[in-house]
């Protein structure tokens, strides 16, 4: 295991029960946690993700997290588990079927990780990683204000959830707000999800590198990713300035759509394409106050996302609220 760690509370400062134990698979690693019903992560655990391996030996490094996760001490406070995972993912049927994990196509993770030996009698609750970051931030984060916001992870690629009227919307398989996956350019090149001109392929930080690096922007070193387009283009570098434009340009254009389709009030961005900062969220408001040009539409908060690399668990954990609620009195607002 390559990281175990108890973090998010002081010595006297006691968990709110019941706690809730969360998963966070993704294409890197697999985090498993323990949340408290305040939303505190109270200890995480960590494993690289065996992506390229069989079924079985994906499901085998679920299971050492779990595993590990049942060895703490507070895990007997447990009353629910939740998924969070790479997608798409069907909540109806509790299968997952993750682009960049090529061995589980449609994969019936609840009913699996449900058979570990510490989970029999735990609710076992599924969602997908943009929808759970969605959960995290309207529960604990830069959401938490807004009855209707749209939340976006805008990393190798584009993934997006939406609160409305103060609930986490999923839609019927979970896919709701997947926002990286609309077109925004007809005549844009094929996206390996199967459209064309999809926001993913302008957005994303693979997108901005790309771009970059096909325009004749060149690294001082060995790094050619977003992150250093991100710095290239602080100094004033035209191409990288561009690749930020034109990245910044294709997400105002979906979350115009979004505002228009369902009237948001905010669009919370996170995501390491978000660290970039100005560099990014100054064109991203200039060409949102274009595309979002209907009054109802316009006028929409662009906020940065507050948990970083802790709203997966969080957020796998915010997925489990409606089956096991926030306790009276808990310092915390509870996801219908």
């Amino acid at each position: 295991m390559s990281d175990s760690r108890d973090i998010g509370r002081t010595a006297h400062e006691a968990p709110v029960l019941p706690l809730r134990a969360a998963l966070d698979i993704g294409g890197t690693k697999i985090a498993g946690g323990l949340v408290d019903s305040a939303g505190r992560l109270l200890h995480q655990v960590r494993l690289p993700t065996p992506a390229r391996e069989s079924a079985a030996t994906m499901l085998g490094a679920v299971h050492q997290v779990v595993g590990v996760l049942a060895g703490h001490p507070l895990w007997e406070q447990v009353g629910a588990l939740g998924i969070g995972s790479a997608g798409p993912v069907d909540i109806e049927a509790g299968t997952v079927s993750p682009v960049n994990i090529p061995g589980w196509r449609a994969f019936p993770v609840v009913q699996e990780v449900s058979r570990h030996p510490a989970v029999p009698g735990v609710p076992v609750v599924l969602g997908g990683d943009a929808v759970a970051m969605t959960a995290a931030e309207h529960w604990r984060g830069a959401a938490r204000p807004y009855a209707n916001a749209l939340c976006i992870v805008v990393s190798t690629g584009v993934g997006a959830g939406l609160v409305l009227d103060g609930s986490l919307y999923t839609g019927r398989t979970g896919n709701a707000g997947h926002l990286g996956h609309i077109s925004v350019d007809l005549d844009g090149d094929p996206c390996p999800c199967g459209g064309r001109g999809c926001l993913e392929g302008l957005a994303s930080g693979t997108a901005i590198a790309r771009r970059a690096l096909r325009d004749g922007w060149r690294p001082t070193g060995d790094d050619g990713s977003a992150a250093a387009v991100a710095a290239a283009a602080r100094t004033g570098d035209p191409i990288a300035l561009a690749a930020f434009d034109l990245a910044a340009r294709a997400l105002a254009a979906g979350i115009a759509a979004t505002a228009t389709l369902v009237e948001i009030e905010a669009a919370v961005i996170g995501g390491g394409v978000a660290q970039a900062g100005a560099v990014f969220f100054d064109p991203l408001r200039r060409h949102l106050a274009t595309y979002a040009a209907l009054p109802f539409a316009a006028g929409v908060d662009l906020v940065p996302a507050r948990l970083g690399i802790d709203a997966g668990l969080i957020g796998a954990a915010a997925l489990t609220l409606a089956t096991v609620p926030v306790p009276t009195g808990a310092p915390a607002t509870a996801l219908n």
